[in-house]
Order: structure tokens, then C-alpha cells, then sequence
């Protein structure tokens, strides 16, 4: 009888044990978010496939008298409105004011030299999301302590970025215990170590629930010649600066935890007519730079056009296009450079993706490879 018993035990437990080694891993859930552009008016928002996405940062508000200032309330609001519809779609969609970006970060460093001020601009900024129901605030400062787009700096904007910093997180707590609502900060940064060397990201970083990371807009104009604008690695066609590979190591050499770093790409390109045809362009000598347009024009007006060839850079994994006969380059992100940088952020860990701007692929052409190698869902 006591072998019996025994032998039902040891059943009993294999069997359970078994079960608990026959549950499949529990999938990572990546953040995939969009910026959706008001800054000009009224933004289409029945373009937006909510459920291809996590979250969406609304660039942007302004920062005028050291507040969170709507330069366009009238059609602010009503694009608050209509990102909010979203959620009907999908419940788990995050929406946030993104404050600043190249054109409206002059008064970032005015605003944070106090605490006073700092403290003055986290409640206006609490308050717009407070009354518009949204959930959460992304700061897009160009650049703390660097130049940017004729933007005042000092070098004390280093240690106030964290105070700012500091100043929102509490007043998104008070705001959280109120409404028992989970509030999100998040940080548009440069992809670049400079960004690095006038921050301290390690202290930031305890602030923030993502880092944006903007891996774009690359440019090397000491030596003026036509690079990769959103690369993931180095090329060997020119001597390369900047990539996504090398930022995001520097920011985890810098202290900010993998787990909170958002990859960026681009959903448009940048050209420029260059000098000659060697490479095709790349790290040709630039005569003049000009727009590239965003990927549903790239893909559905150039990529056909034979005047046009596009070519892979293997190393960078990276793709652009020349025009021999006007000796036109561009660069960009395609389904395959958005493939590669999603298997990316699978190997080392990261918190996910993130692109600017949503109108730029109208066609969801790259939106759908990032939700196919993410999320792992079908790209239709």
C-alpha cells in the first residue's frame, strides 16, 4: 500500500511539473510608438491604424513664458480629441503631448534654470494632459547645453535637464494617486554621443519610462558628403560618426538600462544632388541637400521609376537610392533596414521602436514590417 502511495505521488508530481515546463515563455510585449505631427493644423487621424500601435507622442506643444504652452489650441484640442477616439480600437493605445522639437526648444533653458520655473511648467504640462485625458508627457529638447535651431544653452542646462526631469515625475505622481492612473515620461534624445556629454542620462533615465532614441537625421557636414541618414551600423563606404549600433551602446555604457531604450527610425528620406558617381552617390562630395519624401512616395513613385536604382549597403544595413543622369541620393528606411532593426532590439533587449512621423507612410508600408517582426502578426 505505502509503494503505492508513493508511486501516485511521484505521478502527481511529475505530472505537474510537466505542465509547468509545457507553458510556452511568456511573450515580451515591445513598445512600438508613432509621433503624429499637429504642429501644422488639423491632423488626419483616420489614417492611424491604432491597434499597429502602442503608443503615440502628438508633436507638438510649445514652451512659451517658462509653461506647456498649445500655440494652436484651436486645433490642438480637436486633434486631442480625435487621437483619444483611437482608444475605441484599441483600449491599450498610450497617447502623449510631446513638448519642444527643433523648432520650439528656444525656451527650454530659460524655463529650467529654476526651481520655481521647473516646477511652474511641470504642473502646465500635468494639466494639459489632465484635462485632455491623456497619458503621459514626452520632452523633445534640441539640445540641453548645444546648439540646435537658434535655441538658447548654458552649461547649467546639464544638471537642470534631470531637474526638469525630477520637477514632471512628481507632479505626474500627485496626478497618478489622484486619478489612479498610470502616468508615462519619456525623453526624445540624440542618437549620438554628444547628446550623452551634456546630459547625465543615468540620473534622467530614473525619471523616464522610455528613451526615444532619435537614430536619424545623421549628417557629417565637416566633410559635406552624402551619408546614411538612419543607419544601423557602420559603413564602409565612408568614414562613418554616427549609427544606431554605436548610441545605443553609448547609452548603456552611460548607465540607462536597455529595458528603457526605444530604437528610432525614419519614415522619410533625406537627399542631396553630390558631385559625382562614384558609390552611387554615397560619401560623394554634396552640392546642394533637398527633401526625400516620406516611404509611401519613395516606394510608390521612385522605387518604379527607372531613373532611380536602389542599392543595399550590407555593412550599415542601410538603403538608398541614386539618379545617375541628376546625380540625386537619397536615404531612407525600407521594409528591410525596419526588419533588421526590429531583429535588433530582439537580440539586446531593448524596450522597442519608435518613428517619426506617421504621415510619412500613409500606406503603413514600414508600420506593418515593424508589427511583422515585432509582434509577429500577419503585415496586412
Amino acid at each position: 500500500m505505502l509503494k503505492l502511495r508513493l508511486f501516485f505521488t511521484a505521478f502527481i508530481l511529475m505530472s505537474v511539473a510537466s505542465s509547468a515546463f509545457s507553458k510556452p515563455p511568456k511573450k515580451k510585449k515591445y513598445v512600438i510608438i508613432g509621433y503624429v505631427g499637429g504642429y501644422q493644423g488639423l491632423f488626419d487621424t483616420s489614417m492611424v491604424d491604432a491597434s499597429k500601435l502602442t503608443h503615440i507622442n502628438y508633436a507638438f506643444v510649445d514652451v512659451q513664458q517658462n509653461r506647456a504652452w498649445l500655440t494652436h489650441e484651436r486645433t490642438d484640442t480637436t486633434n486631442f480629441k480625435n487621437l483619444i477616439k483611437l482608444k475605441k480600437k484599441n483600449p491599450n493605445l498610450k497617447i502623449l503631448i510631446s513638448i519642444g522639437g527643433w523648432t520650439w526648444s528656444s525656451n527650454f533653458s530659460d524655463m529650467a534654470l529654476s526651481d520655481t520655473s521647473r516646477r511652474g511648467f511641470a504642473k502646465s504640462a500635468v494639466n494639459i494632459i489632465k484635462k485632455y485625458m491623456m497619458d503621459g508627457i514626452d520632452i523633445d529638447w534640441e539640445y540641453p547645453d548645444n546648439i540646435g535651431a537658434g535655441n538658447r544653452f548654458r552649461p547649467v542646462d546639464k544638471q537642470n535637464y534631470t531637474l526638469m526631469f525630477k520637477a514632471l515625475r512628481h507632479e505626474l505622481n500627485v496626478l497618478q494617486k489622484e486619478t489612479g492612473k498610470k502616468l508615462l515620461l519619456t525623453a526624445a534624445v540624440g542618437g549620438f554621443k554628444r547628446f550623452l556629454q551634456h546630459t547625465e542620462m543615468n540620473k534622467v533615465a530614473n525619471y523616464l519610462d522610455y528613451v526615444n532614441m532619435m537614430t536619424y537625421d545623421y549628417f557629417q557636414d565637416s566633410l559635406g558628403i552624402a551619408v546614411h541618414h538612419t543607419n544601423l551600423f557602420a559603413s564602409k563606404k565612408y568614414a562613418t560618426r554616427d549609427n544606431a549600433d554605436k548610441a545605443i551602446k553609448e547609452y548603456v555604457a552611460a548607465g540607462v538600462p536597455r529595458n528603457k531604450l526605444v530604437m528610432g527610425m525614419a519614415f522619410y528620406g533625406r537627399s542631396s544632388s553630390v558631385a559625382d558617381s562614384t558609390n552611387w552617390g554615397l560619401g560623394v562630395k554634396t552640392v546642394e541637400h533637398m527633401r526625400g519624401g516620406g516611404y509611401t512616395f519613395i516606394k510608390d513613385s521612385l522605387l518604379i521609376n527607372n531613373a532611380f536604382k536602389e542599392y543595399r549597403d550590407t555593412d550599415a544595413m542601410a538603403p538608398y537610392l541614386y539618379n545617375r543622369a541628376t546625380k540625386q541620393f537619397i536615404s531612407y528606411d525600407n521594409e528591410w533596414s525596419v526588419q533588421k532593426k526590429c531583429e535588433y532590439v530582439k537580440k539586446n533587449g531593448l524596450a522597442g521602436v519608435m518613428f517619426w512621423e506617421y504621415a510619412d507612410d500613409k500606406k503603413e508600408y514600414l508600420l506593418k514590417q515593424v508589427n511583422t517582426t515585432l509582434r509577429g502578426v500577419s503585415s496586412k
